[in-house]
Order: C-alpha cells, then structure tokens, then sequence
C-alpha cells in the first residue's frame, strides 16, 4: 500500500523518536512525498490550524521545537515583503508556509515595521517587493526603501538575501525597486544565496519556481540558530490596528469548483447605471455583479478582479494589418490551444505597447529602426514614440511580411486581470459586488483609442451577460478594529468606490465611529457621484461631515486637497485624537498633493517643523492610520 521507505526521499522521512507507530509513519511519508510544494504548504497550515481544536490526550505532547523539525534543521528566514495591493504580501505568507514545511523558522515582516539596524541583525531574508507607478517603492516600503539606500545604511555583511521583485512591463522602470533592492545589498555586504526573479503581472509560475530554488539554494548555505520553539501558524505583522476585517476563504461553489485567481468565476452583470448626468463630460459607470453560488466574499476594502475581452474592432484592427487567418491554431491560456480570433480575443493584451514588447517584436522584425529606438542613448526617442500608442502602431509603423498568428501571438503578454476597489459591503448586499468604472475613450497620434476593460464594461458587456472574476484582499485598507474609531476618507472620481463600502458597513454594523468624507469631481450638477445616498446617510447620522470640491463650477480649479487645508483644524483634531485616514484614487497627482496637505497641517496647525511633521506622518502610517488605495 505504501512505498518502500529507501523510495521516500530523505527530507520526508519522518524522524525514528516521531510519536507513530512505523504503519503510521509509512503512511504519512507515503502522502506526503506524493504532494508539491504547493499541497505540502497547504496541509502544514492546516494541521496548524486544527492543531488547535485537537482532544486533549494523555500523554504530553512533543516540544514546540520538535514540530518543525525538517530537513533544514531550524534555519532562521525573515520574509520581508513591500506591496501596494497586496500582491507581495500574500506571497510573503505564501512563502513562510512553505518554508515552515521544510523545517526553516520563518517570520513575515512587512518593510513598514523594520529599520536597516534591525536588519543588520538578521542571518537569512527573503525580499518581495513590487514597483509602483513610474519606479517608486510601495507607499508602506518608502521610508525603509529611503533608509537602505541612504549613505548612512550600515553594513550587512552577516547577511544572506535572495530577492522576488514584481513589476508590469508595461511600464518603463519594470521591477526598478527589487532590482534596486538586490543591488544595494550585494553593496553593502551582503551575500546573495539565491539569484532574483523579475515577475511580470502573471507572477505565479515564476514565483513558485524562485521559491523553490531559494529555500533549496538557502538550505545549503546557511545556519541553523539554537534551538527555540517555533510559531507553526505565525503570521505576517503587518495588519496591525487595522485588520477589523477580513475576507472569509472561499468556500466551494454550489458545483463543487473553487473559485478565485486560478479560476475565475463568470459573474452575471445584473445591473449598470452611468452615474454622470446629461451635460457632463464624463462617463462613470456603477455596476452591480452576482455572486451567487460562487463561494466568493469580501471585505471592506478589498478589489475585485476583472477579466475583460478585447473588442471586436481592435482584434479585426490587427487580423486586418497582418493579413492573419483567424482559423490559424494557436497556444491560449494554461497549454491550451486556440483559434487567432479566440487567443486575441480573449487570451492576450494586443493593446499595451512596452519596450519589452517592442524588444520582442525586433527579434523578428531585424528593424534598424527599432534598435536605435532600443539604444540606452535613445530614452526619450522611445519614451515619445511609445506615449500614446499601442500594439496596432508598432504593426503598422515596423511591419512584418509573412508574420504568421502563432508567431505573433509568441512576443504578447497574456491578458491581464484589471483591479477594481469594490464599492459595496458584502453584509449590505449578500452574494454581490458593485463597482465604480470610469470609461476611458481619447484619441492619440490620429487613431481613436479605448480602455480595454473600462469599455468592455460600458459597451460589450450587457446584462445578464458574465465576466470572469475573483476578489482580491487588500490587507492595507481596513477600516479600524475598534469600530468607535472616526475615519476621515478622501475620494475624488471613482476614488470615492471603497469608501461607499466603509460607509455601508458601519451602517449595517450600527458602529459608533464618526465619519468625514471629502469628495471632489468637475461639476456638481453632473458629477456628484452617489449623491444621494450620502445625503441620505448624511439625515440618518451615519455621514458625520461632507466636503465636497467641484474644480469647474467655478474659475479657479479647487480639488480635494484644498478642502483639506481648509478644514486643517478640524482635520488635525481628529487626527490628533486617533482617526485614521484614508486615501483612494489617482496616485500621480492627487495622492501626492494630499500627503502634502496634511505636512502642511501638521505645520501650521500642530506648530510642527518639517521634519516633526515627517515624522508625525510617518507615526501614522506606521500605525497603520494612514492608509492608500491609489492607481
């Protein structure tokens, strides 16, 4: 029934003193030299978690050390993640997981909660951490970003790191922190146990094959620490005061399937609402999707995930130019095979144009053109050339006689998934989700242009009709665990998504905290989003303070930030006495501009100096009372 025990691999054989009998320990060696990395960790966390609940037994159980003991003999790991969205966080956890599987002594901590004399300190890290925007750290990893790269960082020289950097190559300085991060180590001393991985938005398969390599290269090299005993279910410190909510695991559907990011579930569009009124400029869309039978949840805070499908008239665009057969077989998703039309269709991003998919495309095309454009000494030829246009362009401007479907389709990234802040409460709207969409039309270099799933959603999909899906928790935007706690939440345009779902919730909990929310758009008449649903939370008492900023109803432009200082006592007196602030839009320039407002606060209303000020900001971030949700 069992392997032999000479056909189990020694890093599974279970240890002569374990408490089984050698029936029980054949077996258990048998099961679990079946599973991958992926199964071992799942059932290390369960176990854990049932570990708990077990009947209380006679005989006294084994030392906390003994139940980690592994192959790698208790070596010490820190797993030390920077995330945005959440993305490397989860990875992070991931990652301690497996690690504890093998026997090492893993901890999470996120970048917010260490200085570079602590982690002078460590033996052994593990390094997540993504890109934001145009190359900036993740807001949470700024400070210790700043602090490692400054001249005063002190030696690592004790210190063994291996470092997964996410990115989007969309973008011009892809994975530019992680990079950043495995350099300054190696300057500083430190030994590098693991080469770094650059993941792109489908990180999954690179990742597990990084941390596969890392914790096999890192079992090699390093130490184990004295014996202590060991957290089997620790976990990542990074939710702090905040984490008052959290997304239940999903549960399986109705048919048995589990859903989630491996397996979207195609949500049915029950309702869509365009937002602006007749006159307005914009386009903002508010729709309601079900849930129902999906075993999916959320919580306050949290995104969904969605899946678009390109329009008909960009795939015809690309078929057309490259005179493609839409019936060529091509490779689709997961190994699949697929018509051109479906894989364009559905499968592959055939708008965004980056330098790595114009690097791709010149392996084909030998185009003198594109590699001076890809010279180092050109940046700002290509920065102009790639600002506003896409993939149909480049097919245009460099063509490729002969380029076959398949061909083409080899240099595309696969279509990626378009995160949404959720604009409902789950408790509010049981087995639904809503969400705030702006569509997004323009017209660049003589061609009329679309967002790709922005407009999917306003055009192509149709009610009754489905989407793929899945929730994704973010655990850096949580309302206060105490729900007596007032929160301030700042929300121009669609920013205003998550806090629609803040406000349903401390509605429908009956919770005591008192709520301020400034709102700013272009004009009142047209585009005051969810107008009267504030209004009326407004007459319940459940909004305690409304501010609003409508940039074009009068001659000069006021937004958002402005309403800030002009209420900075009132704001620093909140703040002052423990409300959390939040933050939900663009990342560019509003989010900016409001971090600016409230140093300027603490300036003039606290009487602080500028570095008092810093540090006062830093203080609430780090009490995770300042909280982003930016694109």
């Amino acid at each position: 029934m069992f392997p032999p025990r000479d056909k189990v691999p020694p890093d599974m054989q279970l240890p002569d003193q374990a408490p089984f009998s050698l029936e029980q320990r054949q077996a258990i060696e048998g099961a679990i030299s079946a599973l991958s990395s992926e199964q071992n960790a799942w059932l290390s966390g369960y176990l854990a978690g049932v570990g708990g609940n077990a009947p209380a037994q006679q005989t006294a159980p084994a030392p906390a050390a003994a139940v980690a003991a592994a192959p790698s003999k208790g070596i010490p790991l820190t797993i030390l993640f920077g995330t945005e969205s959440g993305n490397c966080e989860e990875l992070a956890d991931r990652a301690r997981d497996m690690a504890q599987t093998k026997g090492f002594l893993p901890t999470v901590k996120d970048m917010g909660s260490i200085t570079p004399e602590q982690l002078a300190k460590e033996s052994n890290v593990a390094v997540i951490v993504s890109t934001w925007g145009e190359g900036e750290p993740p807001d949470g990893a700024s400070t210790f970003y700043k602090a490692v790269m400054d001249d005063s960082c002190p030696r690592l020289e004790k210190l063994r790191f291996a470092v997964l950097a996410l990115g989007d190559t969309s973008y011009e300085h892809f994975c530019k922190i992680g990079r950043d991060f495995d350099q300054r180590l190696e300057d500083l001393g430190a030994k590098r146990y693991h080469s770094r991985t650059d993941c792109d938005v489908d990180y999954e398969e690179p990742y597990q094959k990084w941390i596969d390599g890392a914790l096999k290269a890192l079992g090699k090299v390093a130490q184990p620490e004295p014996a202590r005993a060991v957290v089997m279910n620790g976990t990542s410190s990074s939710n702090g005061a905040a984490a008052a909510q959290t997304a239940p695991t999903p549960k399986p559907a109705a048919n048995g399937q589990i859903y989630g990011k491996k397996n979207p579930f195609p949500a049915r569009l029950k309702e869509r609402i365009l937002l602006n009124g007749t006159g307005s400029i914009k386009e903002t869309w508010h729709l309601e999707l079900s849930l129902e039978g999906s075993g999916l949840s959320y919580a306050p805070g949290d995104a969904l995930a969605l899946i678009p499908a390109n329009p008909a008239d960009v795939v015809d665009q690309i078929m057309d130019t490259c005179c493609f057969d839409p019936r060529e077989r091509v490779s689709g998703n997961a190994g699949s095979e697929v018509t051109l039309r479906e894989a364009l269709t559905r499968h592959y991003d055939i708008t965004g144009l980056s330098k790595n998919i114009l690097r791709k495309y010149n392996d084909k095309a030998a185009s003198e053109k594109i590699t001076k454009l890809l010279d180092d000494n050109s940046k700002e030829e290509l920065h102009n050339y790639l600002w506003g246009r896409q993939i149909i362009d480049m097919l245009e401007d460099f063509p490729i006689k002969g380029l076959s479907g398949s061909e083409f389709v080899s240099i595309l990234r696969k279509m990626p998934p378009r995160l949404y802040s959720i604009a409902s409460s789950f408790r509010a709207h049981p087995d639904e989700v809503h969400l705030t969409i702006a569509a997004v039309r323009y017209e660049a270099h003589g061609r009329k242009r679309k967002g790709i799933a922005s407009t999917f959603i306003a055009d192509d999909l149709q009610a009754g009709g489905t989407v793929p899906v899945y929730t994704h928790s973010n655990k850096n935007f949580r309302l206060p665990a105490d729900s007596d706690t007032p929160i301030i939440m700042v929300g121009p345009g669609t920013g205003i998504a998550p806090f629609r779902s803040f406000i349903e919730e401390r509605a429908i909990n009956g919770d005591k905290g008192a709520n301020w929310l400034f709102f700013g758009d272009q004009r009142y008449n047209y585009d005051f989003l969810y107008q009267l649903e504030w209004q009326d939370y407004i007459k319940k008492g459940v909004l305690n303070r409304l501010d609003v900023a409508f940039s074009r109803d009068q001659p000069e432009k006021i937004y958002v930030q402005d309403r800030l200082l002009e209420n900075g006592k009132e704001l620093y007196r909140w703040l002052d006495e423990g409300a959390h602030f939040y933050v939900c839009g663009d990342a560019s320039r509003m989010a900016h501009d409001v971090h600016n407002a409230l140093l300027k606060i603490a300036q003039t209303v606290g009487g602080k100096s500028e570095d008092q000020a810093q540090e006062w900001f830093e203080d609430l971030r780090k009490q995770k009372r300042y909280q982003r949700d930016v694109y």
